[in-house]
């Protein structure tokens, strides 16, 4: 088990993808009890065991789908009448996908940022926080978060953003929206959102690519954010993360894009 746990959390600080097999009930004679695991890695080296022989191949024939998909099931085996197995019990296994948290970076800690972090957490993101202002760069705004006491444009110029990283612009002035944008639409990332007024953002969105035709736009959600009239902080940050639930889920986000225009 420790070996198992240990073997996961290398997978999950490396970055790697697999999927984990964990017995959850038995019935009769089985070769492993409930609480049994098995992690399998996406170069198909495996970590633990649930009990060896012909489910054991099952199961990391299993974990491999799982992987690829995405989506959690749980397995059902009768080892002698399905397997051919001589223990004559039952088992449940339960796979499930293992992968690293999405990243989602918030560049800016202002008041819209505090309740967007903890919103955003809560749903499962990995969040990064990034701003220069150590008084609100803190544990107590931001609990649980990655904190990076930086100015944000440096930050973004030696990180090595990915293809699956989000990036969230919402810093406490417009000219560095607007060389963020431009920074960012130049790297990697799955994700941009722009918190601003319509006006700002196209004027913001224009000068960009006046300057940098090649700033990858595509990806940009602006203004960011469901429309549900929100005003306050607490609102705007629910607007905005029920949008990335929608994209998560592949919903959709019924609201302007701008590269659309």
């Amino acid at each position: 088990m420790r070996e198992v746990t240990l073997a996961l959390l290398h997978l999950l600080r490396a970055g790697g993808r697999g999927a984990l097999a964990t017995v959850v009930e038995t019935r009769g004679s089985t070769p492993q009890r409930a609480g049994a695991r098995l992690l399998w890695r996406e170069d198909g080296s495996t970590v633990g065991t649930v009990g060896g022989g012909a489910i054991e191949a099952l199961v990391v024939r299993e974990l491999e789908a799982t992987c690829q998909s995405g989506v959690p099931r749980l397995l059902r085996s009768d080892l002698t009448r399905e397997l051919g197995m001589c223990c004559g019990g039952h088992m449940q296994v339960f796979l499930e996908p293992v992968k690293e948290a999405v990243k989602l970076f918030l560049l800016g800690a202002g008041h819209i940022a505090v309740p967007t972090a903890r919103l955003a957490r809560d749903v499962g993101f990995s969040v990064h926080v990034v701003d220069e202002r150590e008084e609100l760069v803190t544990a107590e705004r931001f609990p649980h978060c990655q904190r990076h006491l930086i100015d944000a444009p440096a930050f973004v110029k030696r990180t090595a953003f990915r293809d699956e990283d989000w990036v969230l612009i919402v810093t406490h002035d417009h000219a560095l929206d607007e060389t963020l944008l431009e920074l960012v639409t130049q790297r990697p990332h799955a994700y941009v959102g722009l918190v601003g007024s319509r006006r700002k953002v196209l004027r913001i969105v224009e000068r960009v690519r006046a300057r940098s035709p090649n700033a990858r736009l595509d990806r940009l959600y602006a203004p960011v954010g469901l429309d549900l009239g929100a005003v306050s902080p607490e609102e705007i940050a629910v607007s905005i993360v029920s949008e990335w639930l929608a994209l998560r889920n592949e919903k959709g986000a019924p609201h302007l894009r701008l590269q659309h225009q």
